[in-house]
């Protein structure tokens, strides 16, 4: 998958279209359904092995990588909190069968992006159910096979009394509302829709979303958006160390001017490296324990985590541009970074970094600090 994603990422960019021969890829080789359970038809991989994808294509396609993340992360979901529910159990071994690619859908135009409110609700009778949603945002929603999204558990629930429905494409229609003509992250097409939906009652998820959100969508998000960014940061690093010994070649010796800002864009990339490192072994440690993974320690180092990690893989990715030069700043040629910095950038933008650090304040205020270093 990775090399394909590389041969047609330009293209993808320059077209802002779905990679599809990227994903035509992951099917052939199972990619899609490689969380889902041994025992629904799945491979059974952990999510260190696709956090590791999600950085091997970040490298090469952004698009690619950021689509791969948010499939990837409805099917965690699913792993951790439907393995009980026999509709879900179906679903999980279809999207092991048929590699179903699944979309999201957890923000509307009512609630301004905070995906911890839903104004649209599920209208149920206990065997059938119907939604409608405003969503302003969903990446490749035209594409995907199924989605899954957030509502208001019935009309008279209030905004954060949220469920998870999973819905199949016979099950809904989408009209666009808005296109995806943007600076970055072209590839994932994330246009609004006007959502519309009817299923069985037991499509919704058994788990209420709150738990949803606080034990697997928040951080297993930030896992592999973070290793998304830091993707797009290392391949930025490696097109500036080519410039850095092509120039060297050229000049007897002598390095660039820019050579210390190569430096330094290696320096923070090793760090940003080893701070996601360190988080999934601290999630995987948590397993499914809701005492760890809902402690307010937890959520506020994995809010934080997301907005380090954004903002670490933009300097690491500014710092390799002024280890290029003009060279780097070009749209064409071997040494660009152009689409690295644009792809980068809506790190801080798409999932606004203002918000998170806004919501966590009260709880950076509550957090011990360590008294030692090992703490």
């Amino acid at each position: 998958m990775v090399s394909i994603a590389a041969e047609h990422a330009s293209a993808v960019d320059r077209d802002a279209r779905f990679p599809h021969e990227a994903f035509g890829a992951a099917r052939a080789a199972h990619l899609l359904g490689m969380q889902i359970p041994v025992e629904f038809g799945g491979e059974g991989a952990g999510l260190g092995e696709v956090v590791d994808l999600c950085y091997m294509l970040g490298r090469v396609c952004a698009s690619s990588a950021m689509i791969f993340s948010m499939h990837q992360i409805m099917v965690a979901i699913l792993v951790r909190h439907a393995r009980s529910s026999p509709w879900h159990q179906d679903f999980m071994r279809r999207i092991a069968k048929e590699q179903l690619l699944i979309a999201s859908s957890t923000t509307e135009n009512q609630t301004g992006g905070d995906v911890r409110a839903s104004a649209c609700c599920v209208d149920s009778d206990g065997r059938r159910m119907t939604l409608d949603k405003n969503a302003t945002v969903m990446s490749y929603g035209a594409e995907a096979d199924a989605l899954m999204t957030t509502a208001r558990r019935a009309p008279e629930a209030a905004p954060s009394d949220q469920v998870l429905v999973a819905l199949m494409k016979a099950d809904y229609s989408l009209e666009p509302v808005n296109s995806w003509n943007v600076m970055g992250m072209r590839g994932t097409c994330s246009t609004g829709f006007a959502l519309r939906a009817s299923g069985a009652s037991d499509q919704v998820l058994p788990q209420p979303y709150e738990k949803i959100h606080t034990q697997s969508m928040m951080p297993v998000a930030h896992l592999t958006w973070g290793a998304t960014w830091t993707g797009i940061a290392a391949g930025a690093v490696a097109r500036a160390r080519m410039f850095v010994r092509n120039a060297a070649r050229h000049s007897n010796g002598q390095l660039p001017p820019g050579t210390a800002h190569l430096t330094q864009a290696v320096m923070t990339l090793r760090t940003l490296r080893g701070q996601l490192s360190s988080a999934l072994q601290r999630f995987e440690s948590a397993g499914l324990s809701g005492e760890i993974l809902e402690s307010l320690d937890f959520q506020t180092a994995f809010n934080l985590l997301k907005v380090s990690s954004s903002e670490m893989a933009i300097d690491t990715v500014l710092s390799a541009l002024r280890a290029t030069g003009l060279s780097g700043y070009r749209d064409d040629g071997e040494f660009s970074i152009a689409r690295n910095l644009r792809d980068v950038l809506s790190s801080s933008i798409m999932i606004n970094n203002d918000r998170i650090l806004a919501n966590a304040t009260q709880a950076a205020m509550l957090v011990d600090i360590p008294a030692f270093l090992q703490d």
